[in-house]
């Protein structure tokens, strides 16, 4: 948690391809869902809210609990949705609120911008199972700049996590949901109708487990700040 009442970790999103679907009253529907649904798994300075068109926002004390939910709604959309996030760290004002939401500016939201544009133009040519950047405003210096990861760490850390989330199949992105809520594989069993040793499989063939492992490691860099 950072000690500078103003800065945040601020993250935008926004629904990838969602135009190609017919329906966009099923696809807005299934966004709200999967914004409430992390909205009650990760602990948030400002929840995740819908903005305008395919757009979500929401501001985190931590980069931590902003990386763990850009993760967890990815998880929660249906097979048929996905989404992209920039996460930017930087200083916050508000400046009230319009009928779409808080009005809000400075260097977080800024940063979140340019992390979510990087995002989007790196899928499109190289990184093409990339959804997550994350971005350090320059603005911010000293002691509130060290409180946070370097960009290059995270960086890396984002690059290899959704390489393995985009490959994974819906059932695959559903038990590394349970598994990161910390559901026994039994319970994954019961919540798929397969049996413990599919659930087993899959986890270890999917490359959940590493996303997992990789989360963990990282939060005990988190835990050392």
């Amino acid at each position: 948690m950072t000690q500078d009442p103003t800065v945040r970790a601020a993250v935008i999103v926004d629904l990838v391809g969602s135009r190609r679907h017919t329906d966009r009253a099923w696809v807005h529907a299934r966004m709200m869902e999967a914004l409430q649904q992390v909205n009650k798994e990760i602990d948030f300075d400002q929840p995740l809210e819908p903005t305008l068109g395919d757009e979500s926002q929401a501001r985190y004390l931590s980069v931590e609990s902003a990386l763990r939910a850009t993760l967890a709604l990815r998880l929660a959309l249906p097979e048929e949705l996905d989404c992209r996030a920039g996460i930017g760290v930087g200083e916050v004002e508000d400046l009230g609120r319009t009928p779409y939401g808080p009005l809000q500016d400075g260097p977080a939201w800024w940063a979140a911008r340019d992390a979510i544009v990087e995002a989007k133009s790196r899928e499109s040519v190289r990184d093409r199972t990339l959804r997550t950047w994350y971005q350090v405003s320059e603005r911010l210096v000293g002691p509130s700049r060290d409180e946070h990861p370097p960009a290059e760490l995270v960086n890396a850390f984002l690059l290899t996590r959704d390489e393995i989330v985009t490959q994974m199949s819906g059932r695959s992105r559903r038990l590394l949901r349970h598994l990161l809520a910390g559901a026994s594989q039994v319970e994954m069993a019961a919540a798929e109708g397969i049996s413990t040793s599919a659930v087993s499989q899959n986890l270890r063939r999917s490359g959940a487990f590493a996303v997992q492992s990789s989360q963990d490691q990282l939060a005990s860099w988190f835990g050392r700040r």
